[in-house]
This record gives C-alpha cells, sequence and structure tokens, in this order.
C-alpha cells in the first residue's frame, strides 16, 4: 500500500524530505514548487512548478489527483501560500502538517534591530546615507525605494534590475561560508545588514559575520501564519506520515 503526499516545497528541508521520501515505498510523493524563483534548482524526482490559484484550486488539485496527505514546507514567509494550504485541506478534508523550521535568535554580541515588516525595515535605516547589505528576496525590493538615500548591495538568487538609484547587485546562492561573509561585509564597507527573519543554517554566516564585525542587523519579524499541525523537523514530518501510512494499510485503501 502506498498513500499519495503532496508536498508544498520551496524550502531546502522540503528538498530533502522529498528525496528521503522518494526511496520509501510506503509514498507516492509529488514536489510542488510555487516557481517564484526563476533560477530553480530542479530536482530529479516527481515535482510541478507553479501555482494552484488560490485555495480552491488547490483543493481541487489536492481531490482530482487522489492525494491523501497534505505537507507544507513553503518558506516561513510564504504567508499566502501556507494559508491557501491550511484552507485547501480544510475544504478536501485532508489532514496537513507544516513543517517551519525555527527562527534565528539573537545571540550575545548581535544588535538586531526587529520589525514587522519591509516597509517598516527601510523607515528603521534612518535618513542619513549609509552602506546597507539587503538580503530580503527580490519581492521584497519595492520597499526600499521609499529610502533612495542608500547606496545598496542587494544579495539575490535571480538576476534583476534594481530600482533603486545607488545599488549593485550580487547573484548568488547558499549556502554561505563565515570566511566569505566577513570578507564580503569588510570589503564592500557594509554599515547595515536587512535580513528577513529565515531560519535558515544556509544563510546564518552573514549574521555570524555581523556579531563579528559590529554591524547592525534590521531583522524583520515573520508574519503571522494560519493555525494547522507544525513541526519543525525532518524525523517528525516522517514519523506523522508514517501513522498515516500504518493506517491506510489497516483499512486497505
Amino acid at each position: 500500500m502506498t498513500i499519495k503526499v503532496l508536498l508544498l516545497g520551496g524550502t531546502t528541508e522540503g528538498r530533502l524530505l522529498a528525496e528521503r521520501l522518494a526511496g520509501d515505498a510506503r509514498y507516492d510523493v509529488l514536489l510542488s514548487f510555487a516557481g517564484r524563483t526563476e533560477n530553480l534548482q530542479r530536482p530529479d524526482l516527481p515535482h510541478r512548478v507553479g501555482g494552484f490559484s488560490g485555495a480552491q484550486g488547490l483543493s481541487q488539485f489536492i481531490l482530482s489527483g487522489g492525494y491523501q496527505t497534505l505537507v507544507d514546507a513553503t518558506h516561513p514567509f510564504a504567508a499566502q501560500i501556507s494559508g491557501n494550504a491550511v484552507r485547501a485541506a480544510a475544504a478536501s478534508g485532508v489532514p496537513l502538517l507544516r513543517l517551519l523550521r525555527p527562527a534565528w535568535q539573537a545571540q550575545t554580541g548581535d544588535q538586531w534591530q526587529t520589525v514587522g515588516d519591509m516597509q517598516q525595515a527601510a523607515t528603521a535605516l534612518g535618513n542619513r546615507p549609509r552602506r546597507v547589505f539587503l538580503t530580503v528576496g527580490k519581492l521584497e525590493l519595492p520597499a526600499f525605494e521609499a529610502a533612495p538615500q542608500h547606496h545598496y548591495l542587494i544579495r539575490t538568487i535571480d538576476t534583476l534590475t534594481p530600482g533603486l538609484p545607488h545599488a549593485r547587485l550580487l547573484t548568488a546562492r547558499g549556502p554561505f561560508a563565515l570566511a566569505d561573509e566577513l570578507a564580503l561585509l569588510q570589503r564592500e564597507r557594509i554599515e547595515l545588514l536587512v535580513s528577513k527573519n529565515a531560519g535558515t543554517h544556509a544563510t546564518y554566516a552573514k549574521l555570524e559575520a555581523a556579531r563579528s564585525l559590529g554591524i547592525a542587523v534590521i531583522m524583520v519579524a515573520r508574519p503571522s501564519l494560519l493555525p494547522a499541525p507544525e513541526v519543525s523537523t525532518l524525523a517528525e514530518v516522517e514519523q506523522w506520515l508514517a501513522g498515516h501510512a500504518q493506517a491506510s494499510s489497516r483499512r486497505g485503501e
């Protein structure tokens, strides 16, 4: 007996989970990407790219595809997609589990200012021109057009044209090493770092480097998500799926 799993990806954890489940005969897994990243690393396993046209479309996809479980392993800032997953699970009657990595926590020596959104982050930069390292993603860049006086170094995965007068683009994909981040911040004479609280190990080195160099960080807090059963590790997701696989086997599905 196998159970069909729809896995909403977009994070390293989602990809790793899909790879681990692909080798387990109990599961038939489809990994879904929203398609917001142009330079997407496509995995060598069943996957799809693109949205579902909202919660109703996701519910219809679940029912028409015969999926028996839904796992949300999207980015911590993908509030709309996570909300659609909650609504679609309720509408389709399919159990949902959210895999959400823990948020970063400030450590001794960190100089963090936590703000609620990108507009607040742009305001927190202040009026005096500063050298700012922006690591927030391409969709959030327009918020900083309200603060054009700063000199921005923008790191993204995709190539883009910044709508800012004093901006340079650095295209790179993590993980990033501490030594490289230290060298980058020093070479670029960075005064402020702006980051979303993604919680991933792949990009944590920039925060370590900022701590070491005494650079202040404007940390954008995670958005509130609709309530859903939630875990933080791959092992917990596998345990949850194993329970559903066992129950399905007993029912003879």
